[in-house]
C-alpha cells in the first residue's frame, strides 16, 4: 500500500513503515497541493504542520488511516474522518516519559533556583547568598493527576525521598497506593503540599482549576510546577499571589497563551518558564515516530490499533444488531457520571431480553466512551476505551439473560466506587425510543430530552406544585414530568423536561425549596445524548 508522510518525520518511524509499505515523503505542501496528491494513498502520516481538513478528506479516495505523529489532533478534521470510516490515530504515550523528567527537572530548578543563579554567575556576579535554596528530601509533594504521566513523576520523586499525595478522582486508590501515593481529596492536597505539580488535561471542568480561592488556600510557601496545559493555573491569580509571596517560586512549561512574550509572570524572578520543551527529546520524537508508524502498519493490516482517537467502522451485521443500543449505552455512562462522578473501582453491565442475544462488546465500549469522555481531556473511541479501563485497574463485568419480565430488553449499569454501588438502567421502545427506568433505587420512566431538571424530594402533598410554580414564576417551561417512589410518604424522585436551561443560582435557590432532598440540572445533547452541564447536590 502508499503512505503519504507530509510532515518530517524520525528516519526509524520512516523505515519501519517502509518495511511494509511504500512510503512518499512530501513537506510542506499547502492544501490544495495535499488535495491533488491524496487520491492515490492509503494512509498519510502527519504532524502539526499539516491541515487535514474536510477538502481533504473529501478527496482522499482511497485513504484507510491517518496516523498523527504526537497526541493533539486538532489539525485534523476528526468529524469528516470518522463519517468517511477513517481511522485517525496518535502516538499518546511516546512522550511520556520525557514530559515526567521535564517536571522533575523544574521541580529542582525551582528548588535550587538554578536558572536564575546560571544567569548571574554568567553576567559575571558570584552571588551565593542570593540564592538559598530548599531540599526536597521529606519535603511533601502533591501530584494533581495521576494518570501515566503523574505516575511516572510520582516514582521519581519518591526516589528522591518525599513524601507524595495525589488527587484524580478517576484513579482507584489501589493504583495510587500501588506506586507509594496517598490519595487525598483536593482541599487536603492543597493545604499541605510544599510542592504541587499538575498532570491532567484542561476541559471545561479543569480550566482554571488553581483559582485565587485555592491559592489562598496552599500554605506559605508553596511552590506550583505546571508542565501539563496551560489554563489549569488562572495565570493572573497566580501573578498576584506571587507578588503577595503567598507562592515562593513557579515552574511553568505551558501558558494559557503562548507564546506568552507578554505575560507579566516572566518578569518575576521566582518564576522559571520554559517554551513547552516537555516532549522535546530526541528519544521522544523516536517513540513517537515509531509508535505512530507500528500503529499505522496494524490498521492498514486490519489488526486491531490502541490509539485510535475517533469510532472506527463496525462490521455492517454487527452494526445491524447494536446500533439501536448505542445512544442508550452512551446516556447510560454519561449520566452516570454527571449523577454520581467520582472514583469508579468496578463497572457491571447487565443485558437483558433481545439486547443479550447481540454481541454485547461494543454496546459495553460505548458504555465506557459515555463515561470516559468527561474525565478525560482526550478522545475516547471504541478501541481505546477499554484499555483506559484496564491501565486504570477498573474492572469491567458483563452479563446476559434473554429472558425478563416486564422489558423486551433492559440495560442495567452498576458502578462500585469506594465501598458504595449506583445504578442506573435504561431500554428502548421500537428500537429507537429511549427510556430510563430506574435511577439509584427508584423505579421511575424518564425521557431523554435536551434540558432536564432532576430532584429527590419527600413524598408529602404540594412539593411538586412548589417546583412548578417556582419554575413558572422564573419564566421555565415545563414539557414534562415523570416521578418514582420507593414508598408512600418516603423519598421520591421527579423528573422535568424544560424548554431551557437553569442558572446555577436558580438550581441553588429550587434545591432550598422546603421537601426538596437534591436538585441537578443536566443538559443533553440532541445529537449525542451526552449530559456535559450543571449539576448541584448529591444524588
Amino acid at each position: 500500500m502508499r503512505i503519504l508522510v507530509s510532515d518530517p518525520l524520525s528516519p526509524e518511524g520512516i523505515a519501519l513503515l517502509e518495511k511494509y509499505h511504500r512510503v512518499d515523503l512530501v513537506t510542506g505542501l499547502n492544501e490544495k497541493e495535499l488535495i491533488d496528491l491524496i487520491g492515490k494513498y492509503d494512509a498519510l502520516v502527519v504532524r502539526s504542520g499539516t491541515e487535514v481538513t474536510a477538502a481533504v478528506i473529501e478527496a482522499a479516495d482511497k485513504l484507510r488511516v491517518i496516523g498523527r505523529a504526537g497526541v493533539g489532533v486538532d489539525n485534523i478534521d476528526l468529524e469528516q474522518a470518522t463519517t468517511r470510516g477513517i481511522i485517525v490515530l496518535n502516538a499518546p504515550e511516546a512522550n511520556t516519559i520525557s514530559a515526567a523528567e521535564h517536571a522533575l527537572a523544574m521541580l529542582t530548578s525551582l528548588a535550587r533556583n538554578i536558572p536564575a543563579a546560571d544567569c548571574a554567575l554568567k553576567a559575571g556576579r558570584w552571588e551565593r547568598g542570593r540564592f538559598m535554596g530548599v531540599e526536597l528530601h521529606q519535603k511533601s509533594l502533591g501530584i494533581i493527576g495521576l494518570g501515566r504521566i503523574g505516575s511516572e513523576v510520582a516514582r521519581r520523586a519518591r526516589a528522591m525521598g518525599m513524601s507524595i499525595m495525589a488527587y484524580d478522582p478517576y484513579i482507584p486508590a489501589e493504583h495510587a497506593e500501588k506506586i507509594g501515593v496517598t490519595p487525598v481529596p483536593l482541599a487536603d492536597l492543597l493545604k499541605a503540599a510544599d510542592f504541587i505539580t499538575l498532570h491532567l488535561p484542561c476541559n471545561k471542568q479543569s480550566r482554571h482549576l488553581i483559582g485565587a480561592e485555592e491559592l489562598a488556600a496552599m500554605k506559605p510557601g508553596v511552590r506550583l510546577i505546571n508542565c501539563a496545559r496551560g489554563g489549569l493555573i488562572d495565570e493572573e491569580a497566580l501573578y498576584r499571589a506571587i507578588l503577595e509571596e503567598k507562592v515562593a517560586g513557579v515552574a511553568l512549561d505551558v501558558f494559557e497563551h503562548e507564546p506568552p512574550l507578554e505575560s507579566p509572570l516572566l518578569a518575576l524572578p521566582q518564576v522559571v518558564a520554559t517554551p513547552h520543551l516537555g516532549a522535546s527529546t530526541r528519544e521522544a520524537q523516536v517513540n513517537v515516530a515509531v509508535q505512530v508508524a507500528e500503529q499505522v502498519v496494524l490498521a492498514l493490516r486490519g489488526d486491531p490499533v490502541v490509539s485510535a482517537v475517533n469510532m472506527p467502522s463496525m462490521l455492517p451485521e454487527e452494526m445491524a444488531g447494536v446500533k439501536p443500543f448505542l445512544p442508550l449505552m452512551r446516556l447510560l455512562g454519561g449520566l452516570y457520571f454527571h449523577l454520581y462522578g467520582g472514583r469508579i473501582d468496578e463497572i457491571e453491565l447487565f443485558y437483558g431480553g433481545e439486547v443479550a442475544g447481540q454481541s454485547v462488546t461494543p454496546l459495553t465500549t460505548a458504555c465506557l466512551i459515555g463515561l470516559f469522555s468527561h474525565i478525560l481531556g482526550e478522545q475516547v473511541n471504541y478501541v481505546n476505551a477499554p484499555h483506559i479501563a484496564r491501565s486504570r485497574g477498573i474492572k469491567v463485568r458483563e452479563s446476559t439473560r434473554q429472558d425478563i419480565e416486564n422489558f423486551t430488553n433492559l440495560v442495567m449499569l452498576a458502578v462500585k466506587a469506594d465501598g458504595e454501588e449506583h445504578t442506573i438502567a435504561g431500554t428502548i421502545f421500537n428500537r429507537s425510543d429511549i427510556r430510563i427506568v430506574r435511577i439509584g433505587g427508584y423505579r421511575i420512566e424518564v425521557i431523554p430530552s435536551p434540558f432536564m431538571l432532576l430532584c429527590t424530594y419527600t413524598d408529602k402533598p404540594g412539593v411538586i406544585g412548589r417546583v412548578g410554580t417556582f419554575l413558572g414564576r422564573n419564566g421555565i417551561n415545563i414539557a414534562g414530568m415523570q416521578v418514582g417512589r420507593r414508598s408512600a410518604g418516603g423519598e421520591a424522585i421527579m423528573a422535568l423536561q424544560i424548554d431551557e436551561q437553569v442558572s446555577p443560582e436558580l438550581l441553588e435557590q429550587l434545591a432550598r425549596l422546603e421537601g426538596i432532598l437534591t436538585a441537578r440540572f443536566v443538559h443533553l445533547l440532541d445529537r449525542e445524548l451526552l449530559p456535559v452541564v450543571k449539576n448541584s447536590g448529591e444524588f
